[in-house]
């Protein structure tokens, strides 16, 4: 089909009232094109719009092919003969009402119009504008399937038809055809409608222009739809309105491209639009930026919105919390929230399932409980999502007894478990091998005439795999096939091959992918490469290998991951001349070594302290022009670190610093032992300084290597300024971190420094390593050489005393 553009070009010009330019209208071959074929599609039955397509309708359907009327019908239809008692209007309003409640079949709709192409008297236009819209935007039902088709038809008969026409086509009837099309997403159909409605020489006005904007919009043509926008709306004679500008900035946002729809909203906020950005053109344009992750900009805006007296509504929070929420930054969402509620904006059901979907994803179990009762507090009645994002919520923490007591607690309150309710509590079950209370509420979820969809299937087939149940597993399956149920296919197995892998369960796995084989299920490269794996984690490296030829000796080639996987577990089974063996090997094979595979070489080499053959390979890496990713570089500059070559790891990044390479926290948190190994202490302290102005945030292994470092070179004071900031920028320590550095202060003879971090270990979720322990005992017992200091420990170690005094 012709560009919108072009066409349009030839369509505006065919508006004034004048022979030439009907001339033009009438000869321009791209109008009907869409259509025609639209109708050649349909006569083929080469087109399913949402079921059917119209061929199967029978004769009662010619596709846009004239259809003469017949005044002895044989089909026994109760609206064949809806005329003869009854106006038209009369008769309209009773076939829209059928057409409402699933009942009107396109078999009686073409009947009513082989009646209605009888009369001698118009259609009412209103009438048959309304019988249009509730045809197109009807659900599909028994009666009739697609409206759009259906629709489609009826309007060609009643423009084409022979003798008096049913009703001439106003602007309303093209809108009506224009909507349905952008509905179903038939854009090029819209089009063909378009230009069809420019033919006709009917005065355009902004309502159906905003729904030739909108199918475009769809259509991802968000360029044409600019250019009708700001250039081709003023020749149709109608001035766009917000709704106009909306619709496309909506498009940009939808193709990633906010830049350009805060452009238009720019142009609209200095009147050059004629019209000034409302709530939506705000909101839309901050929802755009968010999704891009500009969280800045889209901050900036928002002040900019409230500013320019554009009140922000609860569509607004929404759409910035949802984002946040999905990003994993829910307190940053949180606080968006109490802002809205400060402002006495009430949040809506939406504000608060979403707040509650980010609490519960990131396993922030307290204020999402606090949130619930606030939320109950504001008269907000929880609905079946909420109640599901709270069992999946307490499942996920392992809490299934109380995620259980809230499913009861749904139905005390007369709340009715849907599919999604029942197959959370079935899935939080499942993963705690409570198998025989998962199957009792799949069986009453059944008994309350809640069919199990494929989530429930998967859920206990999932289940009864990783808890050793093939047997059950292969049932649900099999009743799966018999309900007609899609049963899991290739990337459910693989899930469950490689979580059982990455547990070491690699003998499980193996249970499931003979299972996967036996119910005809193929296994893909990702499945083969997920076993290898498994076997390599436990050190059985001939099985793995043994594997490796199974997937070549069914077809299927091994891929650059596959060798990688190997080479890595020979590096770690000890096999260091495997692993270069195979890595030769790939020179002659079509799985070429790659950065990955690289970097496992690189790292298996500084680990087994070949440091020299893995400075020669990385520089064989840089003549081969192999690339080189953020990963790889930690690899080398960590390796360099380890092998007592820092100083050549501070040359390597100042020298990858000179080439603007972009740096992450850990490559910084290297480079910070580093200079801290070669005496460059203030300069460790410089680059610490300024990791936020580098855009990012120390996590506790920075502050770790920070203060071991601190303490070594005997600054403890320095040392504790840096736990002290740690701990006002919200990152929590660990047991680990605690332990290195009780350790480090014990041999430095800071007794009371140490005792004090000794205190913030509480034994629950931070406890004494074994390797601390034994240096306490070594320290305080009576050939200690702190022994007349052992009061000042804890009472909680008092259990250390037999050691101490034996």
């Amino acid at each position: 089909m012709a560009s919108l553009t072009a066409l349009m070009a030839t369509m505006v010009k065919a508006l004034p009232e004048s022979a030439a330019a009907r001339k033009v209208v009438d000869e321009s071959p791209a109008v009907d094109v869409a259509l025609e074929s639209y109708v050649d599609m349909l006569n083929e039955a080469s087109v399913d719009i949402y079921s059917p397509p119209l061929a199967d309708y029978g004769d009662y359907n010619d596709g846009l092919e004239e259809r003469k009327p017949s005044s002895t019908s044989t089909s026994t239809s109760t609206s064949t003969s809806l005329l003869t008692h009854r106006a038209l209007h009369v008769a309209l309003a009773a076939a829209t009402a059928r057409v409402r409640s699933g009942t009107l079949s396109p078999e009686d709709a073409h009947n009513l119009f082989d009646e209605l192409l009888l009369q001698a008297t118009p259609v009412p236009e209103c009438s048959l504008n309304g019988f249009l819209a509730a045809l197109v935007r009807a659900p599909a039902s028994a009666a009739c399937r697609d409206g759009l088709s259906l629709a489609v038809a009826l309007f060609s008969r009643m423009s084409r038809g022979h003798g008096p026409p049913v009703a001439s086509p106003t602007v309303h009837t093209y809108g009506i055809l224009l909507d349905c099309c952008c509905r179903a997403r038939q854009p090029d159909l819209a089009l063909a409608f378009f230009g069809r409605f420019l033919r006709a020489g009917l005065k355009a006005n902004t309502v159906i222009v905003n729904t030739l904007l909108k199918v475009l919009c769809h259509a991802k043509r968000t360029d044409e739809a600019a250019d009708v926008l700001l250039h081709r709306m003023p020749h149709l004679g109608c001035v766009p309105d917000a709704i106009s500008y909306n619709t496309v900035i909506k498009g940009l946002c939808d193709d990633s491209r906010s830049q350009h729809a805060l452009d238009l909203l720019r142009m609209m906020a200095k009147q050059e639009a004629g019209c000034s950005p409302d709530v939506v053109s705000y909101t839309t344009v901050i929802h755009g930026f968010l999704k891009e992750g500009k969280f800045s900009t889209a901050s900036n805006l928002f002040r900019e919105m409230v500013q320019q007296g554009v009140v922000p509504d609860v569509v607004t929070y929404n759409s910035m919390i949802d984002v946040l929420c999905k990003r994993g930054r829910s307190k940053e969402a949180r606080q968006i929230l109490d802002c809205a509620i400060l402002k006495s904006l009430k949040p809506n059901i939406v504000t608060y399932s979403t707040m509650l979907h980010g609490y519960a994803t990131e396993g922030c179990l307290v204020d999402m409980n606090n949130l619930y009762s606030l939320m109950i507090g504001e008269g907000i009645v929880p609905d079946q999502y909420v109640f599901s994002i709270l069992i999946y919520a307490h499942a996920k923490c392992g809490l299934v007894d109380e995620a259980f007591l809230i499913f009861q607690d749904i139905q005390k309150q007369g709340v009715k478990p849907n599919v999604v309710t029942y197959s959370a509590m079935i899935d939080a079950f499942c993963r705690k091998g409570r198998m025989n209370d998962a199957i009792q509420q799949f069986n009453q979820m059944i008994d309350m005439g809640v069919p199990p969809n494929i989530q429930t299937y998967n859920c206990l087939i999932q289940g009864y795999c990783t808890h050793g149940d093939l047997v059950r597993a292969k049932e649900l399956v099999h009743e799966m096939k018999e309900k007609g149920i899609r049963y899991p296919g290739i990337m459910f197995f693989n899930s469950i091959i490689n979580s059982l892998c990455k547990e070491g369960r690699v003998t499980d796995a193996q249970d499931i992918f003979d299972f996967m084989i036996h119910i005809g299920e193929k296994p893909d490269v990702i499945t083969f490469n997920s076993l290898i794996d498994g076997y390599c984690l436990v050190g059985k490296m001939q099985k793995a290998s043994r594997v490796c030829d199974d997937m070549v000796s069914v077809g299927i080639e091994p891929d650059a991951i596959t060798y990688s996987i190997l080479i890595d577990g020979y590096f770690k089974a000890g096999m260091v001349d495997a692993a270069l063996t195979l890595f030769k090997e790939m020179s002659g094979m079509a799985a070429k070594p790659d950065t990955l595979t690289h970097a496992i070489i690189l790292d298996g080499l500084f680990k087994d302290g070949r440091t020299v053959a893995a400075k020669e390979m990385f520089h064989e890496m840089i003549k081969s022009g192999v690339r080189f990713s953020i990963g790889t570089y930690h690899v080398i500059l960590g390796g360099l670190c380890k092998n007592g070559c820092a100083d050549e790891a501070v040359m390597l990044f100042d020298k990858l610093r000179a080439m603007n390479l972009k740096f992450d926290i850990r490559t910084l948190t290297i480079i910070i032992d580093a200079m801290f190994k070669v005496g460059r202490i203030e300069q460790a302290q410089n680059l610490f300084a300024a990791i936020p102005a580098k855009g990012l945030v120390p996590t506790v292994i920075t502050y770790t290597t920070m203060m071991s470092n601190l303490i070594e070179k005997g600054l403890v004071e320095e040392a504790d300024n840096i736990f002290s900031s740690m701990e006002r920028s919200g990152c929590a320590s660990n047991s680990r971190m605690l332990n290195i550095i009780i350790r480090k202060l014990l041999k430095k003879g800071e007794i009371v420094r140490a005792i004090n971090y000794m205190s913030r270990v509480d034994g629950k979720s931070m406890s004494l390593e074994a390797s601390t322990i034994s240096l306490l005992i070594s320290l305080f017992s009576r050939k200690g050489i702190y022994h007349k200091h052992k009061d000042l420990l804890p009472e909680r170690y008092q259990f250390l005393e037999g050691d101490i005094r034996s």
